[in-house]
């Protein structure tokens, strides 16, 4: 994307887009005269939901969302709101900010991460396997998947298709009680012939190569489900980038800009192996608050874990709010009493030391921010089956959206929170 391009600090730099090609324009859904949540998604919403979802982006190679999907779909609204979109030299995190340079401003961040778990190509045998890393899958749940092979070719890359994962071969070749190990895992090509491994290399494939699965994003049996690979976490950037929408539908509505507010639409990168890119973007931003978007799981629909007494947490059943942790108390009651006001569904989590989401980026980073984690229940995580309903998607993002509008119109500081710890004596 051609673009006027000035450093923002040390890692990081800001372009509008003027001169641009822009693929893509902003799409608007639904009507705020009916509750979202309480209805079917939008058709055209969902398909938008499917493009972030369906983006290439393994753990290092998140530029396809970001860069192929989200940037263009922003790329109308930069010149007509004063929005900038900065990008950074080490990782293709992105962050879409409302007013730039404005340090004096109530400033949020929103956070959903853009990388998926991945396998990658360790070892071409003799015979022609490929054999792979499993990274955050179940081996046993990857058997007879369809992938895709991600091979450098030139100065991009290519896409090989029509490879499956296996590990044992047929049931007649191994004992009823065998179980499959990462290190059993391969790629089935249907090469033929005595120089198997030559046709691999000569394709291109070598090792760390990423492998993606093959399973698109399609609406369920179920009321308002969905499955498909990958939820974790293109959801949280879909929920990221329709509240950055109700935002720009809210200023093309006649209301005036937001004068004391200013609001981070962040896509991190590496979250997936350690939150690496959401706290490079908390450290250059240094946000007043900060709200990571994730993926949670239905832990009622979860199998065998009944005995481990988790939440009642149920898809289907609302956006959910991480308590417990780094997370505020003030924060975390702000966005109840939203949600009420708002007849907005939501359960709670409990978390330990650690959210497991990119809310840990504030403290990770080491700065000053009130943090909290908000999600929405799906089953089979990390399979090539995610579940979800977007009755919570969408609650998510009205519920994030109403919490912007209410530091906005309240005009509250962001020195009030030094004000609002909860004191438990008294």
């Amino acid at each position: 994307m051609a673009a006027a391009r000035r450093f923002l600090s040390g890692n990081a730099f800001r372009h509008t887009t003027k001169g641009c090609v822009v693929r893509s324009s902003l799409r608007f859904f639904g009507s705020h005269e009916t509750l979202p949540w309480n209805s079917r998604m939008p058709d055209r919403q969902f398909e938008f939901m499917r493009d972030i979802l369906n983006a290439p982006s393994p753990v290092g190679f998140e530029s396809s969302m970001t860069e192929g999907v989200i940037l263009p779909y922003f790329a109308p609204l930069l010149d007509k709101h004063g929005w900038d979109a900065v990008q950074f030299k080490g990782n293709s995190g992105l962050v879409i900010d409302t007013a730039p340079g404005r340090t004096d401003m109530h400033t949020v961040m929103i956070v959903g991460h853009c990388d998926k778990i991945r396998m990658q190509v360790r070892h071409v045998s003799k015979d022609g396997k490929i054999y792979i890393d499993s990274d955050s899958f179940l081996p046993g749940t990857l058997l007879g998947n369809e992938v895709t092979i991600f091979s450098r070719d030139g100065s991009g890359y290519k896409a090989i298709k029509g490879g499956t994962v296996e590990a044992h071969g047929a049931i007649h070749f191994v004992d009823a009680g065998t179980k499959t190990g990462k290190d059993d895992l391969y790629i089935e090509l249907g090469l033929s012939g005595t120089d198997r491994k030559d046709q691999v290399i000569e394709a291109g494939i070598r090792a760390g190569d990423p492998i993606l699965l093959d399973r698109p994003i399609k609406r369920s049996f179920g009321e308002n489900a969905f499955s498909g690979a990958y939820l974790d976490n293109g959801l949280g950037c879909f929920v990221t980038a329709e509240t950055a929408r109700l935002m720009a539908e809210y200023l093309s509505e006649g209301n005036s800009a937001f004068k004391n507010v200013r609001v981070l639409f962040a896509f991190a990168s590496h979250e997936e192996i350690g939150r690496f890119g959401s706290r490079v973007l908390a450290s250059t931003f240094s946000p007043d608050v900060l709200i990571g978007v994730d993926v949670n799981h239905d832990y009622v629909g979860a199998p065998n874990v009944g005995k481990k007494r988790f939440p009642d947490i149920e898809m289907g059943k609302g956006v959910t709010i991480c308590t417990g942790s780094i997370t505020s108390p003030a924060l975390n009651n702000m966005l109840e009493d939203l949600a009420a006001k708002h007849d907005i569904p939501v359960q709670f989590d409990v978390r330990g030391r650690d959210t497991g989401t990119d809310a840990m980026a504030g403290v990770l980073a080491s700065i000053d921010t009130v943090a909290t984690s908000v999600g929405f229940p799906i089953r089979n995580m990390h399979t090539v089956s995610e579940c979800g309903n977007t009755s919570d998607v969408l609650a998510s993002i009205h519920l994030l959206h109403n919490f912007l509008l209410h530091l906005e119109h309240s005009a509250t500081p962001a020195e009030s929170w030094k004000q609002q710890h909860p004191r438990l004596d008294l």
